[in-house]
């Protein structure tokens, strides 16, 4: 059977230090932080999936962030090269995780730069956002380690937010939506949804019609249940401050076999 595996990695005591670049800096409040992180994980939990903990890096503001850190495509795991330099550190640890999960661990290697942020994958099409933190040599070389494997590797221009998917996540029938405002070329997508929030552009695929958002987003939640969808809400606003979203502190391994 698949596996429901995720990735997730404990907050950084130095979370407040965490990069923001599209947004003002706000305070950050991480024992507020630590808790929603703890809730966030049970919702992961209380939903089937199986959560496996990186080993923490205290020394890494930005190190909860651990989606940016790999991309999963079937059972290969593409270790990224962040687009900041600050976070190159926090790859060494998800290497070894993924790695003794049985993953085939493959790399982005200088000069290309990828953040995991930027990955959209919806059936074999994986959309690449090419923007602040990923460079053209990161997308060659994303294209290069999936493609031979049956992906299609799309590329699409960002520059109006920090990544991909801080503009547009999928639905489970693959209808892409986001907040038009934050997207540079929404025809690039063939099913589009516009959401009326901003957060309301992230969601996790938890399972069946189960989606895993952000309580920032209350009018979105309304417009997915009425479409027949179940949210799942967890509060993230300490994190939503440093411009993460709920994919960002999770990586789904669904295509592991025991």
């Amino acid at each position: 059977m698949p596996s429901k595996k995720a990735l997730i990695r404990r907050p950084s005591p130095r979370l407040a230090e965490g990069l923001v670049t599209h947004v003002a800096r706000t305070e950050v409040d991480v024992d507020r932080a630590v808790k929603q992180w703890e809730a966030y994980v049970e919702a992961l939990r209380t939903h089937g999936w199986e959560t496996v903990e990186v080993d923490p890096a205290d020394d890494c503001p930005d190190s909860v962030f651990v989606e940016d850190t790999v991309v999963m495509y079937k059972n290969v795991a593409l270790i990224t090269r962040p687009g900041a330099q600050s976070r190159r550190a926090e790859t060494v640890a998800v290497e070894e995780t993924v790695a003794s999960l049985g993953c085939s661990v493959n790399w982005i290697w200088e000069p290309g730069t990828l953040d995991g942020g930027d990955v959209l994958k919806i059936g074999d099409t994986i959309y690449v956002g090419r923007g602040g933190r990923t460079n053209a040599v990161g997308v060659q070389q994303l294209r290069a380690a999936f493609e031979p494997l049956g992906a299609r590797v799309v590329s699409v221009p960002v520059s109006k937010v920090l990544h991909l998917k801080s503009a547009v996540t999928a639905l489970p029938d693959g209808t892409v939506i986001g907040h038009i405002p934050l997207m540079d070329t929404p025809s690039l997508f063939g099913r589009f949804l516009h959401v009326p929030e901003r957060s309301g552009s992230h969601v996790v695929l938890l399972g069946g019609h189960k989606l895993l958002m952000a309580a920032s987003a209350p009018k979105t939640a309304e417009l997915f249940a009425d479409l027949g969808y179940e949210p799942v809400v967890v509060d993230i606003g300490e994190f939503e401050k440093l411009e993460g979203c709920v994919t960002c502190l999770s990586v789904r391994l669904r295509d592991l076999y025991a």
